[in-house]
C-alpha cells in the first residue's frame, strides 16, 4: 500500500522577508561565518606551525580538520535556512547544539587540547552559543513551524 508523503507547506516570502525574520538571518549568517573564518585560519595556523610539537599535535590536526569541515556544513545549512528550507533549519539547530556541547567538553578535558587550541575552540563555542539561541528563539521555531 503507498501512501503519498505529504511535504510541508511552503514559507511564504512574506515570512521570509519579514523584518526579524532577516535581522535572524543575517545574525546566523554572521555569526556562523565568524565560525568558519576562525575555523579555517586556526586550520592555516596549524599547517604553519606543523613543525612545533609542543603546539600541535595529531589531535589538533584532526580537531582542526573536523571544526573546519563542521564549520562550512553549518555555513550550508545557514544559507538553506535563510532561504526557507526546512530541513536546512532543523539540520542547523542539530548540529548548533551538538558541537556547542562537543565544544564544551573539548576544552574542558584536561590536557586534551593546548591552551591556544582551547582558546580557538572556546571562542567557536560563543559563536555557536549566538546561533543556538537565535535558531531556538520563538519567531524562527514559529516560521519554520510544520502546519
Amino acid at each position: 500500500m503507498n501512501t503519498p508523503i505529504s511535504l510541508p507547506a511552503q514559507i511564504s516570502d512574506e515570512a521570509l522577508n519579514h523584518p526579524r525574520s532577516l535581522t535572524a538571518f543575517r545574525s546566523v549568517k554572521l555569526l556562523v561565518s565568524g565560525y568558519v573564518a576562525i575555523s579555517v585560519l586556526t586550520l592555516v595556523a596549524v599547517y604553519l606551525l606543523r613543525d612545533d610539537a609542543g603546539l600541535v599535535t595529531d589531535t589538533v590536526w584532526v580537531r582542526g580538520v573536523i571544526v573546519a569541515l563542521s564549520s562550512l556544513l553549518m555555513l550550508a545549512f545557514a544559507t538553506g535556512t535563510t532561504r526557507g528550507r526546512r530541513r536546512a533549519y532543523l539540520r542547523l539547530r542539530i548540529a548548533s547544539g551538538a558541537m556547542v556541547v562537543a565544544v564544551a567538553v573539548l576544552v574542558a578535558l584536561p590536557g586534551f587540547l593546548p591552551m591556544w587550541m582551547r582558546i580557538e575552540q572556546t571562542v567557536c563555542g560563543l559563536l555557536l552559543v549566538g546561533v543556538v539561541a537565535i535558531v531556538n528563539g520563538r519567531h524562527l521555531r514559529s516560521l519554520f513551524a510544520t502546519r
